[in-house]
């Protein structure tokens, strides 16, 4: 009993949106923290009504503006210093679970961070390769010793303050429900890459518009072996070909519209 009082204390974290059809699978699978706490941006499919019954659960709806500093503000609720943070399409399998107590637990572990690696689900077939087989994210680090990178506002990263570890256990992940579902997605990533390279001054590239795409899919495709997982992987790599290709079309949008800005500030000015 006493060691079970003395042991670390956890908080399971989820950032939603319309994700009625996976949020059910994800918390059973993260009910073994001491604190679930979820921040939805106003989900209209029924997601955050059914978190608001969760016994578990503290929801909180919060606007969206970009995956880093929405997982930022969500990161600031958490009361532990231990935290999991998984997405809303992800589960925590049994073994990672035992695996995840055991190490916050233990007393010789020195690591503030730990990445996992994952398994890609598309439908209920794994996906094997496709780019992905080497893919590993921060999901579980003590809140005091580590900060969410606001140099990227997708595909986020941790800044650590001391040094990381790996899980040998994977997060299993269900990337892919359906052609129109994971489409969304990857404009939305597209479109935040391009605010993200804005920021950064990058400048719209004619040939960058068709060449990245068009590598992107052959790179993924054949030399990372997204062939070996036949029709998943051609939806898979094209999917994620079109996230590059938005990506330049945006920041073409987006210059434009600074443009026009300007030039309209201009001749208020010059009116004046």
């Amino acid at each position: 009993m006493a060691k079970d009082l003395n042991r670390n204390k956890i908080s399971a974290l989820v950032i939603t949106y319309n994700e009625i059809d996976y949020i059910e699978n994800c918390l059973q699978s993260i009910g073994f923290a001491d604190e679930i706490i979820v921040v939805d941006s106003y989900s209209t499919d029924g997601t955050y009504e059914y978190l608001l019954k969760h016994p578990k659960v503290k929801v909180i709806q919060h606007p969206f503006k970009n995956y880093t500093s929405q997982k930022a503000f969500t990161l600031e609720q958490a009361s532990n210093d231990w935290v999991i943070f998984i997405d809303a399409d992800e589960v925590v399998t049994p073994s990672l679970k035992s695996e995840i107590l055991a190490t916050i637990n233990n007393e010789a572990n020195t690591h503030v961070a730990f990445w996992f690696r994952r398994k890609f689900m598309f439908q209920q077939e794994q996906l094997k390769y496709s780019g992905w087989q080497t893919d590993k994210n921060y999901r579980l680090f003590r809140k005091s010793k580590a900060a969410f990178s606001h140099k990227r506002i997708v595909h986020e990263t941790l800044e650590v303050n001391g040094t990381s570890g790996i899980l040998n256990s994977k997060l299993t992940h269900y990337c892919y429900r359906e052609f129109s579902d994971y489409k969304r997605k990857m404009l939305l990533y597209g479109k935040l890459k391009a605010k993200e390279a804005l920021q950064k001054g990058n400048r719209f590239n004619l040939i960058l518009l068709v060449l990245k795409p068009l590598y992107n899919f052959i790179f993924n495709y054949i030399f990372r072996l997204g062939i070996l997982d036949g029709r998943k992987g051609v939806i898979i790599c094209y999917l994620n070909a079109l996230c590059d290709w938005e990506r330049y079309l945006e920041l073409r949008r987006l210059e434009q519209q600074e443009l026009t800005t300007t030039t309209i500030k201009t001749i208020g000015q010059t009116r004046s």
